[in-house]
């Protein structure tokens, strides 16, 4: 689980990084790669809940 978590962290990160350089110097590849982090993203907070549910029914 902390992997995941760490995985989690890298990836939003990411995002900031790729969405502010697009909020801010207009970069439309960086607006891409923020829309592929966010879909990354969303996989890992899924996974993130499964495992969060299962760790609590224990």
């Amino acid at each position: 689980m902390k992997n995941l978590i760490e995985n989690i962290q890298s990836t939003f990160e990411s995002f900031q990084t790729e969405a502010n350089a697009q909020l801010e110097s207009g970069n439309k590849a960086a607006g891409t790669r923020a829309r592929k982090s966010s879909l990354e993203l969303e996989k890992l907070l899924k996974e993130f809940r499964k495992v969060s549910v299962a760790e609590s029914k224990k």
